[in-house]
């Protein structure tokens, strides 16, 4: 075996590793679904990328080595995913659909400064996302619009969002 071929073995045993330290964080209510979207989204061409934070485990997923997609991340109330909706002007039918619960969260979330008054943020900030919701147009950060709450009710819509932006 080549220096390349193990370096590419001993990087996958880690990334396992680290998974598998982020699942025994999971709440055993969603871990099944947790790794059903990890195995979704790595089958489909994403990468990996775990990171220990001081809230704990943020997991993300990377499409094409450009994009983020997704990320799990750990709060108080519970495991979120952040869902990064590169296409939703060609969904957002879909977003009508979605649990109230999970509407609330999206609707609650702050307001896109750099898209309202571009010298409001830094330059260097992505723009976030333009969008119709119950009929009502919202200018949402990147970071905290589709932030969604894993939970019985929302983990379908979580996978159907997923499934509509690859």
């Amino acid at each position: 075996m080549d220096t390349r071929n193990k370096e590419k073995e001993m990087t996958k045993r880690l990334m396992d590793e680290k998974f598998t330290l982020f699942m025994e964080t999971v709440d055993n209510r969603f871990c099944n679904f947790v790794s059903q979207i990890n195995e979704y989204l790595t089958a489909n061409g994403c990468k990996c990328d775990i990171k220990l934070q001081k809230s704990g485990y943020v997991v993300s997923y990377v499409l094409n080595s450009k994009r983020t997609l997704a990320t799990f991340i750990s709060r108080k109330t519970g495991m979120k995913i952040r869902i990064y909706p590169e296409h939703i002007g060609e969904y957002q039918n879909f977003l009508d659909t979605l649990p109230e619960k999970a509407k609330k969260e999206i609707k609650k979330a702050s307001v896109c400064k750099r898209l309202i008054h571009p010298d409001d943020c830094n330059p260097k900030c992505i723009m976030g996302y333009t969008f119709i919701l119950d009929g009502e147009q919202y200018q949402k950060c990147r970071y905290m619009a589709f932030q969604l709450t894993l939970s019985e009710e929302n983990n379908p819509y979580i996978k159907q969002f997923l499934e509509k932006e690859l």
